[in-house]
């Protein structure tokens, strides 16, 4: 029988509730028991004695409020701290003005901190410092005066209460980073079991199909030339899970082959978008797609229309360079701007054809390129030398927003050096 692994979660705050749990019963057995044991000296003990039903039943009737973080909830938390400022402002009504001179407890006596232990562990340090204020001032007033002890129990009470609420926030941000290492980790874990198994079968074999496709030619060779393209965009999914679900149909009327990519639309979520899944779909057989290990993150509206200019010049490479040009796609994430690079092995643009072309009313690169990048506030440059192919330099600033306004350069130029696959630009000079 295969083992199953299985991840198991336990919430570092859960063993906080249960200790609340506990603490507040006890602390209303230890109040109660105060009572009993000096109850001839309380000026109207039928005043305490009807509090502490009250405290007995809210307590018990409680219980489970305090037993999660979801359970606890604001109106509960609420109500509690207001039982607890009512008991300690009856204490002057009920017990003796000596034994409040003489720093005796308060109705409620250490049962307060529970109250405020809740909030601490329900919100934090500033929920905690915001409980345990109010029941200082309420000490204050039932006492009349502002002693040392007052000040020592109001004091200790106030910093336990917000180091508490402390180490809380603290631990619940160190279980979500564990959750995540966890879950990055089985992920990593099953990809690799994936990679195997698909690299031992699913790969070989279409593998094998292009080389027996190209062999036999004829309709064998597209059959071949598919599934070539299915086994680098196969490799790309296992080894960086970027590429989205496709389908490959065939336009039989048109004899066209048709790649379908089953994603959203970025523009559809406000949130920053990794900028990888959008371009990795472009790699193929003739197409080299390279990027960093880490996200890629720009705005949504600015990733896609990124990916759609990077597309479009993929277009261009497809249309203008012939069937046997390779094309390269190269992403840099810099501190201030992301780069992404396209660049053909084709032969070139000649001098002056891009303005011709725009003269003509052609306007794939001034529009679908530059006019694209203008509108998220980039700027796109084209880099041609007759017979030694193209490059398209596409930059995005990080903080631009999507509707800044920006500045593209004109005219094809004659680089010294092009950036490669893993290379880097040399001077570029205008042809």
């Amino acid at each position: 029988m295969a083992k199953r692994e299985r991840v198991m979660r336990m919430s570092v705050e859960q063993p906080l509730w249960r200790a609340l749990t506990a603490y507040r019963v006890l602390t209303l057995l230890y109040a109660i028991g105060l009572f009993a044991a000096h109850r001839d000296e309380f000026i109207r003990p039928e005043v305490a004695a009807g509090f502490y039903v009250v405290l007995f039943a809210w307590t018990f009737a409680t219980l489970p409020r305090v037993a999660s973080a979801a359970s606890c909830t604001k109106p509960f938390l609420a109500a509690d701290l207001t039982i607890a400022l009512t008991g300690i402002l009856l204490t002057p009504v009920a017990d003796a003005h000596d034994r409040i001179a003489a720093d005796g407890p308060t109705l409620p006596s250490i049962w307060t901190a529970g109250s405020v232990l809740a909030f601490a562990v329900k919100g934090g340090w500033r929920w905690a410092a915001f409980a345990s204020a109010l029941v200082g001032v309420a000490n204050v007033v039932q006492r009349g005066t502002v002693d040392q002890d007052t000040f020592h129990d109001v004091l200790l009470v106030w910093v336990a209460s917000i180091a508490i609420g402390y180490v809380v926030e603290v631990a619940r941000a160190s279980e979500r980073t564990l959750a995540r290492a966890l879950e990055i980790e089985a992920a990593t874990r099953e990809r690799v079991r994936l990679a195997r198994d698909i690299h031992d079968g699913v790969l070989q074999v279409l593998a094998m199909v292009q080389r027996r496709g190209s062999a036999i030619g004829g309709e064998a060779a597209e059959l071949g030339r598919l599934a070539g393209e299915q086994e680098i965009a196969l490799r790309t999914l296992v080894s960086e899970g970027l590429v989205p679900v496709s389908r490959v149909s065939e336009d039989r009327a048109e004899g066209a082959v048709v790649r379908a990519v089953d994603e959203p639309d970025p523009r559809d979520d406000p949130a920053p978008r990794d900028l990888r899944p959008l371009l990795a779909p472009y790699a193929g057989a003739k197409v080299t797609y390279s990027g960093p290990g880490t996200p890629v993150l720009l705005a949504a509206g600015a990733a896609g229309e990124l990916a759609a200019a990077v597309g479009a010049a993929l277009d261009n490479v497809h249309r203008h360079a012939g069937a046997d040009a390779r094309a390269w796609i190269l992403v840099e994430d810099e501190p201030d701007e992301v780069i992404v690079t396209v660049r053909d092995d084709g032969p070139g643009i000649p001098g002056g054809r891009l303005a011709q072309a725009e003269g003509e009313g052609r306007l794939g690169v001034a529009l679908s390129i530059r006019g694209r990048l203008r509108e998220i506030g980039g700027t796109a440059e084209l880099i041609s030398v007759p017979g030694q192919g193209t490059e398209v330099e596409l930059k995005v600033p990080k903080d631009a927003p999507e509707d800044a306004p920006g500045n593209t350069t004109g005219g094809a130029r004659d680089p010294k050096a092009r950036r490669g696959p893993g290379g880097r630009r040399g001077k570029a000079e205008k042809a």
